[in-house]
């Protein structure tokens, strides 16, 4: 169904007397040119960051959306389900058959997505202690696109809290069948931040690029999936980043762009952190996304989102990058 056009937006005054002093974009890091940590911005807790107001006015603004309440206890009963205690010795395997186990484990709990990657210390959120971990199992969970379509609505919030708790349970099962192994893991899921970012992480592992929009792209879910993650230090292989050509795509699609009511999306890469990369605004993006029952308009308009349709892009641009080679 077409979206109608999107009328300017005027964020609530109420809200923007909340808003900090400091800027969001300030920082995320745009426009440094030296590489550094990730500074905590939003989702952490919300009295250890300077929009954690505007943190605690969304709940507040949002807690009387229909169902939101039952998605977030069916959230909640997932983050307070115990894990497995860790078994004292620890089972050995190469490290090709613990990436086989992992994945497969992954998939029978649910995810649609897997991948692995070396874990970083340069994802983990500036001022936290970086963690003693080897691997990042990258997990990946489907979205309704239909439902999502709706956004911003009641449907499309709850189907994003129902996907956040469907990814930590994913990611807590691994890790308690990790730990069970012998193995200490730790699974977490979104919202609120863990010790890392996952974006990075989950471009490392192959589950897809970065798109125009912020968010990844990968070649059969498009950008309508969450992410979550499991931390461990067993014996891994790390899976190769994707090859999707989605830069091409995006430089030349004005989807997401033209759907965003606070016209957050940039046309144009950014340096952010000493990287040249896709950015959303997030001083425009977060007014609209609080007051609008969360949002993921761009997620669900975004060509490659719509089912069946990413293997066809994917091979599109495969096309156009072979015909650049020849013309070469």
């Amino acid at each position: 169904m077409p979206r109608a056009p999107k009328a300017a937006f005027v964020p609530d005054p109420e809200q923007m007397a909340l808003w900090p002093e400091v800027s969001g974009n300030t920082l995320n890091g745009l426009g440094e040119a030296t590489p550094r940590r990730p500074s905590p911005v939003y989702w952490h807790a919300p009295d250890a960051t300077p929009h954690g107001h505007l943190q605690k006015y969304f709940y507040a603004r949002n807690a009387d959306a229909v169902g939101a309440a039952e998605a977030r206890a069916r959230r909640q009963a997932i983050l307070d389900a115990p894990v497995a205690d860790l078994a004292p010795e620890p089972v050995h395997r190469a490290p090709a058959d613990w990436s086989e186990a992992v994945k497969r484990v992954a998939r029978e709990a649910g995810a649609e997505l897997v991948g692995i990657a070396p874990f970083r210390a340069d994802y983990v959120f500036d001022g936290m202690a970086v963690p003693d971990w080897d691997w990042m199992v990258m997990i990946g969970v489907a979205m309704d696109h239909d439902t999502m379509m709706t956004a911003p609505s009641s449907p499309a919030l709850n189907e994003i809290v129902d996907q956040y708790g469907r990814g930590t349970q994913v990611a807590k099962h691994l890790a308690g069948w990790l730990r069970g192994q012998g193995w200490d893991a730790l699974g977490h899921g979104g919202p609120a931040a863990g010790p890392a970012v996952l974006i990075p992480a989950a471009i490392a592992a192959g589950l897809g690029e970065l798109g125009k929009h912020g968010s990844l792209i990968n070649a059969e879910l498009g950008s309508c999936f969450r992410l979550a993650v499991t931390f461990t230090s067993v014996p891994l292989l790390a899976d190769r980043p994707a090859e999707m050509a989605v830069d091409d795509f995006c430089a030349g699609c004005r989807v997401c762009s033209d759907a965003c009511p606070p016209d957050a999306i940039h046309a144009d890469k950014q340096q952010v952190r000493g990287v040249d990369k896709w950015y959303v605004d997030f001083d425009k993006c977060l007014p609209y996304f609080n007051e609008a029952m969360s949002c993921g308009i761009c997620v669900a308009v975004c060509p490659w989102s719509r089912p069946g349709v990413g293997p066809r892009l994917l091979a599109k641009m495969a096309r156009r990058r072979d015909k650049r080679k020849d013309a070469t």
